[in-house]
């Protein structure tokens, strides 16, 4: 039997976190390549450190013209993510940053195992284990703890950019410790929230008369008690911040990216890569079928596990697991998802219409828990296809 009463902590980073500058500059390669050309190939990797961004990795459009030109804006492709997230210290400044471009073509011998040829499906682009989550514990179906962590840093990202409070900075870490009473949250038993500011007069508590309002608007009423713990910037002064303070590098938040621990993770991260690589759109389409499940009222938790091998078109598996809060089995959700949904690569790509460039976007505060857009951003978070698995089982 689960446990019903306990604590549980979720942390999330800001767009400026060192790792979260990286994965923003590898999702805007991505994003660029993919507006030039629906099927291009991206697997990008970038380095942040005091005055430096390095960006490598493998790329590949079928227009060779085309990937020259893309090649000489990536430089600046660099420049206005540093510039968005708002970085002009003396040793990280989006004008003077030197940027390093050592992107190359993508290897032949991966391409031969993933691309289509004639008589041969498109294969995925690696092996490996993805997961998918979802819960009802907040109107998005993900964990309280990892959502309400995003949302904070969202908000005082939102008043620093909009001039509301100049004194904050872009770096920025949230945690979240909640309380669960018969297995649902009630209570907030502590939050760490540490922030950098511009202003180095500025205290702890300076800081905190700042970001607390703000954070309460974030949480459900009655969640912030007398007996909740505050920690606003324990260490004190926390000024230089970004990859000035501590270098970056992509896909190192990838519990950040998803569910904050409460769920398992297959260990591959996801900026800076394309759609075929089932690393990402696979964690997409189980993410998108277990919040399928629990927005259906087939279960009021769900964790869905997808498994492949590279150059092989359909997962290996499929895994179901409810936490014992299903209302019917979950052999019959497995048996149902293949005849709903077509899980391999491609299958992927066009059900969730992921050939766009709309990466850029989920760099920041979670890949998951994200209102569906108009464009096709964050297509995985649809809620259309629980009828569809109602009547496959």
């Amino acid at each position: 039997m689960s446990r019903k009463n306990y604590l549980f902590t979720s942390e999330s980073v800001s767009e400026g976190h060192p790792d979260k500058v990286c994965d923003r500059i590898s999702d805007a390669v991505l994003d660029a390549l993919l507006a030039e050309e629906a099927e291009a190939r991206v697997a990008c990797e970038t380095f942040a450190t005091t005055n430096r961004v390095v960006i490598g990795g493998e790329v590949g459009l079928n227009d060779q013209v085309k990937l020259k030109d893309y090649m000489g804006r990536i430089e600046q492709i660099a420049r206005d993510c540093v510039r968005d997230i708002g970085y002009e210290q003396d040793k990280f400044h989006w004008n003077t940053v030197e940027v390093s471009n050592l992107l190359h073509e993508q290897s032949a011998h991966i391409a031969q195992g993933v691309d289509a040829a004639e008589g041969k499906e498109e294969g995925a682009g690696d092996q490996g284990i993805m997961f998918g989550f979802a819960v009802n514990e907040t109107p998005e179906l993900m964990p309280a703890p990892i959502s309400y962590a995003h949302s904070i840093l969202r908000r005082l990202a939102e008043v620093r950019k909009n001039g509301t409070e100049p004194a904050l900075g872009p770096d920025a870490k949230s945690q979240l410790t909640l309380r669960y009473e018969d297995g649902v949250p009630v209570e907030v038993a502590s939050i760490v929230l540490s922030t950098q500011h511009l202003d180095e007069s500025l205290s702890s508590a300076d800081v905190r008369a700042i970001v607390e309002p703000y954070i309460t608007d974030e949480l459900p009423s009655g969640w912030l008690t007398e007996a909740t713990e505050w920690w606003v910037n324990p260490t004190g002064k926390f000024v230089i911040g970004g990859p000035d303070g501590d270098a970056g590098l992509t896909g190192r938040k990838i519990i950040v990216d998803t569910y904050g621990g409460a769920a398992p993770h297959g260990g591959g991260a996801f900026s800076g890569k394309d759609p075929t690589k089932v690393d990402r759109s696979a964690a997409y389409a189980a993410r998108y079928l277990a919040k399928n499940v629990v927005a259906a009222g087939l279960a009021h938790r769900c964790t869905i596990q997808l498994s492949y091998a590279i150059g092989v078109a359909k997962p290996l598996s499929i895994y179901a697991d409810f936490h014992g809060t299903g209302e019917v089995q979950e052999s019959e959700i497995e048996r149902a998802i293949p005849k709903v949904m077509d899980l391999s690569p491609r299958g992927i790509r066009k059900h969730l219409d992921l050939n766009r460039p709309i990466y850029q976007r989920t760099a920041a505060y979670g890949h998951f828990g994200r209102p569906a857009e108009a464009d096709g951003g964050f297509s995985w978070e649809r809620t259309d296809l629980g009828e569809a698995l109602k009547k496959a089982m």
